[in-house]
């Protein structure tokens, strides 16, 4: 601990690391909180998978990957958003292809680009500390884009949420407002996949919220909690990850997933002994 400490203080690239991740822990814990109570996980495995094919279209022509990431997760949001809107017996079959064509493609581009450096692949399992400088910035303007629309429009997506045909009857744009929550989800893909990469993507998105969901009241308290156990997570996952020399995106998930199981198993022990009392 007081070695990562002593890293912390004096290599940038530890210290952009742990931004990334609490920048991450943001975005998982508003978008996550969405992402679990409209269980939606299929669709943002949809999203995070094609994102690969935007990333190799742009290291091929000579542009930053996650600029490629952003558009075509924001893309794959929209395509599978109206898919899943308008037609629902296709869902799981268009989903299962956008994902299979985004990664196959991603990866026959970053094939093909001259001088193909192996550094992009860490797109698919994550890298969190060969995070530069202006991914640092550009996660930061994502996180607060999510921000400012969250808090716009939560009253719109808490209502899609919960009660889709309540929303249509009180003239709330459907359709719209789920397109615009599923563009956010894509964001927030974009944000993770520099902590532990695109396999990984939707654990880091889910877990902390799924947990968080045991024991907040609220979806506002769901959401502080998720983006707490997030940055909880991350930096952990950092601090356990050093010394070894583990991979930092899977020892997070690690963290992550444990931590969701032991939850788990304590909210299961507390209902076992209300309904022995009861």
């Amino acid at each position: 601990m007081s070695e990562f400490i002593e890293v912390l203080k004096t290599q940038v690239f530890m210290q952009h690391a742990v931004i990334i991740g609490l920048l991450a822990s943001v975005a998982c814990g508003i978008m996550g909180t969405y992402v679990v109570v409209k269980r939606i996980v299929f669709i943002s495995g949809g999203i995070s998978h094609a994102v690969l094919g935007g990333m190799g279209i742009a290291y091929y022509y000579g542009y930053h990957p996650m600029h490629g990431a952003v558009v075509s997760a924001l893309v794959a949001a929209v395509v599978i958003g109206l898919v899943s809107v308008r037609c629902h017996q296709y869902e799981d079959t268009i989903i299962g292809a956008l994902w299979a064509i985004g990664m196959a493609v991603g990866i026959l581009f970053i094939y093909k680009t001259p001088g193909y450096s192996v550094d992009l692949m860490s797109y698919l399992f994550g890298n969190i500390l060969m995070v530069k400088r202006e991914s640092v910035y550009l996660l930061a303007s994502l996180d607060a884009l999510i921000i400012v629309l969250v808090f716009l429009f939560y009253k719109r997506f808490l209502a899609v949420c919960f009660d889709e045909e309540y929303s249509r009857l009180q003239g709330i744009g459907v359709v719209t407002t789920y397109l615009l929550l599923l563009c956010l989800i894509a964001l927030t893909v974009v944000i993770l996949i520099q902590v532990v990469g695109i396999v990984l993507v939707i654990a880091l998105l889910t877990l902390p919220a799924a947990t968080a969901r045991y024991y907040a009241r609220s979806m506002i308290q769901m959401m502080i909690l998720a983006t707490a156990l997030g940055a909880v997570f991350t930096t952990s996952g950092l601090i356990i990850s050093y010394q070894p020399d583990l991979p930092a995106g899977a020892t997070i998930i690690l963290v992550a997933g444990l931590v969701y199981l032991l939850a788990t198993a304590i909210k299961g022990l507390v209902l076992r002994f209300h309904g022995h009392r009861d």
